[in-house]
């Protein structure tokens, strides 16, 4: 099942994400083993509206749609523009560069949310084709 939603350019992101981590087993765990967290991602799309994917990288390693697994809670959650995140999983722009001029917005535990970086970076491969 896709994760791409059409409104939303860069979802193609979380397609290669999920089909990165469940490729190989070994890097799906040590990408849990570094992450120990549940990060969601809201996106907002030019025409004002929002949807939303999270990455499990504190149980299963997988992308899916939602803030959270059922019955979880994100420990970070990540809040920009389509076109922001699009240029951040093509390695377009850092996130850093993004919070400091209030274009990516954190809730919940900030220090996890420096360990999303190096999963961005498997996506890069995987979309830079794509988007």
């Amino acid at each position: 099942m896709s994760l791409k939603n059409d409104s939303f350019p860069s979802s193609v992101a979380f397609d290669a994400i999920n089909s990165s981590l469940q490729s190989d087993d070994a890097e799906r765990k040590s990408a849990i083993k570094s992450g120990q967290a549940i990060f969601a991602f809201v996106l907002t799309n030019t025409q004002g509206e929002t949807d939303s994917w999270y990455i499990d990288l504190k149980d299963k390693g997988e992308v899916a749609k939602g803030e959270a697994p059922e019955g979880g809670k994100a420990d970070v959650t990540l809040s920009l523009s389509d076109d922001d995140f699009g240029k951040l999983v093509a390695g377009k722009t850092q996130a850093q560069r993004l919070f400091m001029s209030g274009k990516l917005k954190v809730k919940g535990n900030v220090m996890k949310a420096t360990k999303m970086e190096p999963i961005l970076k498997k996506a890069q491969v995987g979309t830079k084709a794509k988007l």
